[in-house]
């Protein structure tokens, strides 16, 4: 027997979670690919901003620049976020220490932002990867309860009679299990994935904000 016809021949609750299951892997796989293509995007949004902003451009035209824009996000968005603060506050001749904490919270701000931005839906992965195989589990009891069930009706107990039904079963324990494991390893690689890009908002805040203090000082 194929594995198609397991499943035709599966009882209406087997096919049921099988259906579910099927779901669940469709809807990982979709946001599998969804992620790692807005994760690399962000990688290389960053890469090339800290190019830009290293190259030696005026701060204030950057800034600027972006404030053109309807959007920013990423790195873009620490630095339109602690400039943006720094500027307002430079204006009033606040103190060195105001500015500087004032400053490290707005960018710190629009670091959570971003990375809640990017850990959208990531825990539907968890979900899936946690309770796919026992989904599957719970099929696969069914089926095989059922199999036994059937013995109760003949005379003789074959192999052959348990066989088939036992077979339908343990499809739904391969189909939780293939929607499962893709989703765990996704999930682990796209947090570290984020955990990295986090860390590296931070470390481009705390250089920032260097900058911006020494030019606090210099005006001073």
């Amino acid at each position: 027997m194929s594995i198609l016809d397991l499943i035709a021949g599966a009882s209406p609750v087997v096919q049921a979670v099988m259906a579910l299951l099927l779901t669940a892997s469709l809807a990982s796989w979709a946001l599998i690919f969804r992620k790692s293509r807005q994760l690399g995007e962000a990688g290389r949004a960053a890469e090339a901003f800290e190019a830009r902003f290293w190259s030696g451009i005026d701060l204030a035209d950057l800034y600027r620049q972006l404030a053109k824009r309807e959007a920013v996000a990423g790195m873009e968005a620490v630095f339109f976020a602690g400039y943006r603060e720094f500027a307002r506050l430079f204006r009033q001749n606040a103190p060195a220490g105001l500015l500087a904490e004032n400053v490290e919270r707005a960018m710190g701000v629009a670091i959570g932002r971003e990375l809640d931005r990017l850990d959208q839906h990531l825990p539907l992965l968890a979900t899936v990867g946690s309770t796919s195989p026992y989904v599957g589990l719970f099929g696969t009891v069914w089926g095989i309860m059922n199999a036994f069930r059937a013995l109760g009706h003949v005379q003789q107990a074959t192999l052959a009679l348990v066989a088939p039904g036992i077979a339908e079963a343990l499809v739904a324990t391969a189909m939780g299990l293939f929607a499962a494991i893709p989703a765990v390893i996704a999930y682990n690689r796209y947090t570290s994935r984020i955990d990295r890009l986090g860390r590296r908002y931070e470390r481009f805040a705390d250089e920032f904000l260097c900058l911006l203090q020494r030019k606090a000082l210099e005006k001073a």
